[in-house]
């Protein structure tokens, strides 16, 4: 009876850690300003110097295999996607994410705009511009 009590309480532990780990990865998403479960030190000052000096290329290089932001940002228009990063290290939040919006990027609330996100495939919002 005392093992079946160990393995118990063994297994409640990993299931107990990974949702809390679950969770922990998933708290980011959605909020551009919170860091993701693959931040590190080293990876952010990298990140860092190639916005601050709108080198998208050490940037694609930086982003291999990171999603949906590598089809969306481009050459073109990375030095906009730079500038909100800027905005938002600097405290305008609401500038980075008319950035953001204008890019079809997430917002900061979690706000889900442009193709990808349903748009210009026939849902999502319209554009009455």
């Amino acid at each position: 009876m005392e093992n079946s009590n160990k393995v118990l309480l063994g297994s409640l532990a990993v299931v107990i850690m990974g949702a809390f780990a679950i969770s922990s990865a998933m708290a980011h998403q959605g909020d551009y300003s919170k860091q993701g479960p693959t931040y590190s030190p080293e990876r952010h000052t990298a990140m860092t110097e190639a916005m601050d000096s709108n080198n998208y290329e050490a940037w694609r290089e930086l982003m291999t295999d990171r999603g949906r932001i590598t089809q969306v940002i481009n050459a073109d228009n990375f030095e906009q996607f730079a500038e909100a990063r800027r905005l938002a290290h600097n405290g305008d939040l609401e500038g980075a994410d008319d950035i953001r919006k204008e890019l079809g990027l997430r917002t900061r609330n979690g706000e889900k705009v442009g193709a990808g996100y349903g748009e210009k495939q026939g849902r999502g919002r319209m554009n009455l511009r």
